[in-house]
């Protein structure tokens, strides 16, 4: 059939199941030929796109999804909400510029990363998620096997590299080192979103020495937007409104012992 020939040609994987549906449409619209036209290829770029963004939201390896939508900023009031509307039409992507999440653990830095990198995902661009560990044990054995260079390439590919968890655990002299490596290639090349527990002031204690800090520093904030969040942690709030803790952040007596159920099952330690 010249129809089914002329889709293999033209590479149309989602148009060929939804034609009689868009057909049907037409007919009832009583579309023109070229509006006709228009929403059958619009149909096909519909599925393309939305297989796209399946395949980059793949890549990225989130731990999980979480999107701009669905935070709750009346919690964190610290926020301006407007610095994360600009941030959310991404021309910092387009800039090459950085964005770094400062705040204690909990208050949603990681939420507003990843929210940040989904909306880049279906803007079209790539990005990429690791916890800074993550990151230096990709690094150290890229570079026990003779292939550092190609990984730090291969961590350039993408537009945004978002990189989690920042001063959790400090990074040693020869750790400081690769991290420079990758911040250096980056810079002014490709955006970065870090999150940290830590204030830039404090960065120095995680990489070793000041002066791999300042270095690093230079680079990540020449062009960056810096957001400190001040708050109360979200999953504290969950526990408090479970009736898990009370408001000093202790355990509620009440929930210090297993429940019967739990005994029983042995699932007392878990």
């Amino acid at each position: 059939m010249q129809l089914e020939r002329l889709f293999a040609q033209l590479k149309f994987e989602h148009l060929p199941d939804q034609l009689d549906a868009v057909c049907e449409q037409a007919a009832k619209e009583q579309l023109a030929y070229p509006d006709f036209l228009a929403k059958a290829l619009e149909t096909e770029w519909a599925g393309r796109n939305r297989k796209g963004i399946e395949s980059r939201m793949s890549q990225a390896r989130f731990p999980q999804v979480k999107t701009l939508e669905a935070f709750d900023f009346d919690f964190q009031p610290s926020i301006d909400r407007d610095v994360i509307r600009q941030l959310s039409a991404l021309n910092f992507v387009e800039r090459a510029e950085n964005v770094v999440l400062l705040g204690p653990p909990g208050v949603g830095k990681t939420h507003l990363a990843i929210g940040l990198g989904v909306k880049a995902i279906e803007a079209g661009y790539r990005v990429h998620f690791q916890t800074l560990d993550q990151l230096m044990q990709r690094l150290k054995k890229a570079r026990e096997e003779n292939r550092l260079d190609r990984t730090l390439r291969q961590l350039t590919y993408s537009r945004v590299l978002i990189v989690d968890e920042i001063g959790y655990l400090p990074l040693s002299r020869d750790e400081a080192s690769l991290f420079f490596r990758l911040v250096n290639r980056r810079y002014e090349r490709a955006s970065m979103i870090l999150t940290s527990n830590k204030s830039d002031s404090e960065w120095g204690e995680i990489f070793g020495e000041q002066v791999i800090a300042t270095a690093v520093l230079d680079r990540l904030l020449h062009h960056a937007t810096t957001i400190n969040i001040k708050g109360e942690s979200y999953r504290l709030k969950e526990k408090r409104r479970a009736g898990l803790i009370n408001n000093r952040g202790e355990a509620s007596p009440t929930n210090t012992q297993p429940t019967p159920t739990e005994e029983e099952n042995g699932n007392a330690g878990d």
